[in-house]
């Protein structure tokens, strides 16, 4: 009968492997999408109805830049060929002011809406999206309300953004 004896080193060697295996799945591969975007739109009539302005004209003005930048790679503005991305925002909430149960009265602010993708041939995706931001509160926003408000919602629409790409699946 023989035995199998694993040694210090042999263990680490296949820890190692396994480590290593891990890692080079997790590296992204240089795969080029084949979309496409040439122009991005932003629908705020949802929350324009519920909210109001300047809440819905700061999104307005916010979140077509900040998904710009996001999906940057992917962006052919003359691009005839190239497909239209409409970001609907249905639902804003601003947590309180005053601060929230968090570290250091930390409060999270929520916006949802949905992507629509949609090419030249009318071949459209639709995927909900959903993004949090976290806010602190500082004295100074006591006293400059509307500029506070305003960042907070640029805060949001830059989250929105972020997740754009992962979640269209670029």
């Amino acid at each position: 009968m023989s035995t199998l004896v694993f040694t210090r080193r042999a263990g680490l060697v296949a820890l190692g492997a396994l480590a290593l295996q891990g890692c080079a799945s997790a590296v992204p591969t240089a795969t080029t999408s084949s979309v496409r975007i040439r122009a991005i739109k932003v629908d705020v009539s949802p929350i324009r109805a519920s909210m109001g302005d300047p809440t819905a004209a700061w999104v307005e003005e916010a979140l077509p830049g900040a998904l710009a930048q996001s999906l940057a790679p992917y962006m052919a503005p003359g691009d005839r060929n190239g497909a239209t991305l409409v970001a609907r925002i249905d639902y804003l909430y601003l947590g309180p002011s005053s601060g929230g149960p968090g570290l250091l009265g930390q409060t999270q602010d929520t916006i949802s809406g949905a992507l629509r993708l949609s090419g030249p041939r009318g071949a459209a995706v639709n995927v909900p999206l959903r993004a949090i931001a976290s806010y602190y509160p500082m004295a100074v926003d006591q006293a400059l309300v509307e500029r506070a408000l305003e960042g907070r919602v640029t805060a949001l629409a830059q989250a929105f953004a972020g997740w754009a790409p992962r979640e269209l699946g670029l």
